[in-house]
């Protein structure tokens, strides 16, 4: 087959060339190209295995920090719920503002959420 190539006759390399076509396309259709396939699939598999995995982490993480932050806003409405019923209950009444128990929950439902934020804000800015 060598000497039909080397001396460039036509019908020989067209033997040569239809003879090692035949010999993959027998090749692949007995199977022999078959564990080269398997670790391609098995290498694909434990990619999109692997992929989906992460996924499922992210999307679990973002699950639990959505009801972290659920709970800790009805955490925080519960405990701002009588100061905030004590003022309103005083401003509606007709009390004065400067009533001392007026002011201290007043004080208590202005200052706490803006030390829940600012917690949160640093929380955020040390996780980014």
């Amino acid at each position: 087959m060598r000497a039909a190539e080397l001396t460039g006759s036509a019908s020989g390399s067209t033997t040569v060339k239809t003879e090692s076509s035949n010999h993959e396309l027998l090749a692949a259709l007995a199977g022999k190209q078959g564990g080269r396939e398997r670790s391609v699939a098995e290498r694909t598999r434990r990619v999109v295995m692997a992929s989906a995995g992460v996924m499922r982490d992210q999307r679990a993480d973002r699950k639990r920090s959505r009801s972290l932050a659920l709970a800790s806003f009805l955490l925080m409405l519960f405990a701002l719920g009588p100061f905030i019923w004590r003022v309103a209950d005083d401003v509606i009444g007709g009390e004065h503002w400067n009533d001392m128990a007026t002011q201290t929950s007043l004080w208590v439902c202005l200052l706490c959420p803006a030390l829940a934020a600012a917690v949160l804000v640093a929380g955020w800015s040390r996780i980014k």
